[in-house]
């Protein structure tokens, strides 16, 4: 017989209410297309309230972290419903790390710091 690892038990619990207010997100807009990256803050029949950045510049937000440089950092973000084409939880899959396990494995440092 086969145990269940805790962990394993722990994320399936999390999927089946879904996505949570503090998870890491994805989100994939329309109308100009773009896509964002962040904690996800709200989500309402008007839109949904993201603490993120632009996905285009998460290599270069990492890498000013890791350097200790000074950055923009991370905004408060509303998106209209309309807007919104796909949201999806930033998770880790076939051995491709989550956005957030790669920042904190790049900088050393918890992404929480930044919320």
């Amino acid at each position: 017989m086969v145990e269940a690892n805790p962990n394993e038990a722990e994320t399936a619990e999390e999927r089946a209410r879904g996505i949570r207010p503090g998870a890491a997100i994805i989100l994939v807009l329309h109308s100009p297309r773009e896509k964002c990256w962040g904690m996800l803050d709200e989500i309402n029949a008007a839109g949904v309230f993201v603490r993120g950045l632009d996905l285009n510049a998460f290599d270069d937000w990492v890498r000013t972290v890791t350097h200790d440089e000074p950055f923009m950092g991370l905004a408060d973000l509303f998106f209209p419903m309309w807007r919104i084409e796909r949201i999806s939880r930033d998770e880790s899959a076939g051995g491709v790390l989550s956005l957030a396990e790669q920042f904190e494995q790049r900088t050393g440092r918890e992404l929480r710091e930044f919320f």
